[in-house]
């Protein structure tokens, strides 16, 4: 049975000491790390080499998005699952827009939890139904539409439709039997719009397309 290696970065004690207790309860899980902001977060990642990061995104000296900005600097590729609460969501699509695999509210459920880092391991990003939801509401108010640069990146309209069906929550096997296709299209033209947008998973395509008001829920 492989153990993942897990750092928590919070500044909140107690919600570190919660998560911890949780880890603790499964020999698949090992809190190797913790730190109070994201400057102590960068010297533990190199010493430590955590398979996951549980990242906050409001702390002080350095936030969880300027922590995630330096990582993609860096190049580092350890997968990073937001930590946060209700009323962050702006921060919350920044975040998954930059790479995170996962969002997670600190009252989350043992099993979630679990859930999302076995996903993040893999290079999967799992976001429950409300929180996509909680996406699209949030940047459907914004509507300040970013262009995509160049032409040849434009998304087709069976790219956005498929794009669409994604934010709703639909699978591809769902999506090509709607649109009369096999499973392995769909997956061919999740790659082509991951490429055209610059992104690696479904969640962040999602989160790209409405920031650029390619996308209208």
């Amino acid at each position: 049975m492989n153990v993942y290696k897990i750092l928590i970065v919070d500044d909140h004690f107690v919600v570190r000491e919660g998560l911890k207790l949780i880890l603790e309860t499964s020999e698949q899980f090992q809190m190797v790390g913790e730190a109070g902001n994201g400057s102590e977060a960068l010297q533990l990642i190199k010493e430590l080499q955590p398979d996951v990061i549980l990242m906050d995104l409001n702390m002080p000296v350095m936030g969880g998005l300027d922590t995630m900005k330096e990582l993609r600097n860096q190049g580092c590729t350890i997968p990073v699952i937001i930590l946060t609460t209700y009323n962050e969501d702006d921060l919350m699509i920044s975040g998954l827009a930059m790479g995170a695999k996962g969002y997670l509210l600190k009252d989350t459920s043992r099993e979630n939890l679990f859930r999302n880092i076995e996903s993040a391991v893999r290079g999967e990003t799992l976001l429950s139904a409300d929180i996509m939801e909680r996406v699209i509401a949030v940047k459907s108010q914004q509507k300040a539409p970013i262009p995509l640069k160049h032409e040849a990146n434009r998304l087709t309209d069976k790219e956005i439709f498929i794009l669409q069906s994604v934010a709703k929550g639909f699978k591809s096997k769902v999506i090509a039997f709607d649109m009369g296709i096999s499973e392995r299209t769909v997956k061919a033209h999740l790659t082509t719009i991951y490429n055209k947008l610059g992104v690696d998973s479904r969640s962040q395509a999602v989160a790209v397309a409405l920031e650029r008001g390619i996308l209208e829920m």
